[in-house]
C-alpha cells in the first residue's frame, strides 16, 4: 500500500473588518481587527475553518493550492480567492466589508 503525504502550509495573517462608522475621518482609522470572525477555507470538497483571536490573527495548515474563503460577518470579505503556495509558511491578510456606508 502506496501513502502519499500532502506537504502542508502554515498559513497565516490578519483580517481587518471595516468601515466601522458611517462617515470616516481623517486621522481615526475606519477599521479595526475583526476579532472572533470564522474563517471558512475551501478547495475540492475540503473545508478547514479557523476563529481569529482578538486581534484579528488566525493561522490554520492548508494544502498548497487554489483556495476560497469565507467569513461569519460582513458583506463580503477579500480576497475570495487565492492561492496557497508550497512552502513552509505563508502570510494572506483579509478585509472584511462591513457594509456600512
Amino acid at each position: 500500500m502506496l501513502v502519499f503525504a500532502v506537504a502542508l502550509t502554515l498559513l497565516h495573517g490578519i483580517v481587518h473588518i471595516g468601515p466601522t462608522t458611517p462617515v470616516c475621518q481623517v486621522g481615526t482609522p475606519c477599521d479595526k481587527p475583526a476579532g472572533s470572525v470564522v474563517l471558512t477555507f475551501t478547495r475540492a470538497g475540503s473545508t478547514r475553518r479557523v476563529r481569529t483571536d482578538a486581534e484579528g490573527r488566525y493561522s490554520l495548515s492548508l494544502a498548497a493550492g487554489t483556495w476560497h474563503v469565507r467569513a461569519s460577518t460582513g458583506m463580503r470579505i477579500t480576497p475570495t480567492t487565492f492561492v496557497v503556495p508550497r512552502a513552509s509558511s505563508a502570510r494572506r491578510d483579509f478585509a472584511i466589508d462591513t457594509g456600512i456606508r
